[in-house]
C-alpha cells in the first residue's frame, strides 16, 4: 500500500501513514481526504473539506483577474502627405490612448510613388515621437514592413492618466432675470 504525509484539518501534522489510514481518518471527521503535493516524497495530503477547499480557489482566481490589467494596443494611421493640423488631431488621439494605459501603434502607408519618399514618413514618426512628449516611451523604433512604416509607443508609468478627456465643467443654470411683478388684472 501506498504511504502518503498527513496533515489534519486544524493545520498539525500527523505524520507518514497509509492511504486507507488516512481516508478512515478523514472520513471519522465527515472530510475529505486531498492530495496537496504529489510530487513529495512521500506525497502529502491533507484533511479538508473539499468543495470549501474549491470555492476559496476560485474566489482567489476571481481576486487575482479583477487586479489585473489588460493593456490594448491601438492603431493610428497616417500618410505621408499628411497635413499639420489631420497630424495634432490624431496626436491628440495618441496622447489620450497613452493616458488611459494602452499602447498606440503608429503607422505611415505609403501609396504608389510615396514610396520613393520614405524620408517623409520617418520625418513624420519624429515629428509625432516629439509632439506625444513625456506621454509615452518608443517601444519599437520606425521600421519599414512592406509598404507600411510602423512604431509602437507605450505609455509612461507618471504619464498615466493625464491624456483622460476632462469631465465638461458643470454649466451653472442661466439666471433668471428678474421680471418685473406681474400686475393684477383691472375689473
Amino acid at each position: 500500500m501506498k504511504e502518503v504525509r498527513v496533515i489534519d484539518s486544524d493545520g498539525s501534522q500527523l505524520g507518514v501513514m497509509e492511504t486507507k489510514q488516512a481516508l478512515m481518518r478523514a472520513q471519522a471527521q465527515g472530510l475529505d481526504l486531498a492530495e496537496i503535493s504529489p510530487t513529495a516524497k512521500p506525497p502529502v495530503c491533507k484533511i479538508l473539506d473539499y468543495g470549501k477547499f474549491k470555492y476559496d480557489q476560485k474566489k482567489k482566481q476571481k481576486a487575482a483577474k479583477k487586479k489585473q490589467t489588460v493593456v490594448l494596443t491601438k492603431e493610428v494611421q497616417f500618410r505621408p502627405a499628411t497635413d499639420e493640423h489631420d497630424r495634432d488631431f490624431k496626436v491628440k488621439h495618441i496622447t489620450r490612448f497613452l493616458g488611459e494605459g494602452n499602447k498606440v501603434r503608429v503607422f505611415v502607408r505609403f501609396r504608389g510613388r510615396e514610396m520613393s519618399h520614405a524620408d517623409l514618413g520617418r520625418k513624420l514618426l519624429t515629428q509625432i515621437i516629439d509632439l506625444v512628449g513625456d506621454m509615452g516611451n518608443v517601444e519599437s523604433s520606425p521600421r519599414m514592413e512592406g509598404r507600411i512604416m510602423s512604431m509602437i509607443i507605450a505609455p509612461n508609468a507618471k504619464a498615466k492618466g493625464q491624456g483622460k478627456p476632462k469631465p465638461a465643467a458643470e454649466k451653472k443654470p442661466a439666471e433668471a432675470k428678474e421680471k418685473p411683478p406681474e400686475k393684477a388684472p383691472e375689473a
